[in-house]
């Protein structure tokens, strides 16, 4: 085997061992939280109808991502920067580069978290109309959402999502090591505003994201499936009109508008070519 196909196998391989840890813990947290603090009392996450389709989304999504991140940023530094050679490319990735690298590393990590739910709000909304709506389906077609829906993503809606953000905000000149923090913040919370949990936070629901914030965005289009779009900050759904949490009221039904969505991940991954 040459010495590029061994690099990826291990790189797939390091990838899902750092998953299943972290799967094991997150199931711990949820099982006990979505125990007493339920929004929509019913069968635990691990006996709900699709589990199997999450759980290879929640391994399957993380590979992928990966992949194509490190992909794009080499394509990037080649067209961009003319860079070619492998130890350039590292060196020119390792810290950062430009003026946005000179920054201490917890003000690019916040810089990051901020500019890329700020272009995340606006890329999720334009899922929500016209052609795109058939990739972004994919997600919305859980009827019975917990923390293990949050991986639930068709491959071009997160290439054309998180991905593309990612490497567009690592080209500027942030410095990949901003992952040490915003990576394992963004998966728990991704998993966190998913949780069959009832937690709003009061008056803190305009600083961060919630599961019954993004609960009531799983609800059908005219319930409030067009609302909170934000995945982070809610402050930009205040900002643009987006923002939805009625006092006293929790969303119950998911996943109504994508009915004939199939329930496999193979039959989901094809759904979007055969509209």
């Amino acid at each position: 085997m040459s010495s590029l196909p061994m690099q990826v196998a291990l790189m797939l391989g390091e990838t899902i061992v750092k998953v299943i840890p972290v799967t094991f813990v997150l199931a711990a947290v949820f099982t006990v939280l979505e125990h007493f603090w339920a929004c929509n009392p019913g069968a635990p996450w691990w006996r709900k109808r699709e589990i199997i389709t999450d759980i290879c989304y929640w391994f399957f999504v993380p590979v992928f991502a990966r992949t194509m991140r490190i992909g794009l940023l080499i394509v990037g530094a080649s067209v961009v920067f003319n860079i070619h050679d492998a130890d350039e490319l590292i060196a020119f990735y390792d810290n950062g580069h430009g003026p946005l690298s000179q920054l201490p590393l917890w003000v690019q990590a916040l810089l990051f978290l901020v500019l890329s739910d700020f272009m995340l709000y606006w890329l999720h909304r334009l899922f929500h109309d016209g052609g795109f709506w058939k990739y972004h389906a994919v997600h919305h077609s859980s009827e019975e959402i917990g923390w293990i829906s949050a991986a639930r993503f068709h491959p071009v809606n997160l290439l054309l999502g998180t991905i593309s953000v990612d490497v567009v905000l690592l080209m500027a000149g942030i410095s990949p090591n901003v992952m040490i923090w915003v990576g394992p913040f963004t998966t728990f919370h991704s998993a966190f505003v998913h949780a069959n949990l009832n937690w709003t936070f009061g008056p803190f629901k305009y600083v961060l994201a919630t599961p019954v914030f993004h609960r009531w965005h799983h609800t059908s289009l005219e319930e409030g499936g067009d609302t909170n779009f934000a995945g982070t900050f809610p402050i930009w759904d205040v900002l643009f009109g987006t923002f939805r949490m009625p006092e006293g009221k929790l969303p119950q039904d998911y996943g109504k508008d994508e009915a004939t969505m199939p329930k496999e991940i193979w039959g989901q991954l094809s759904y979007p070519f055969k509209q």
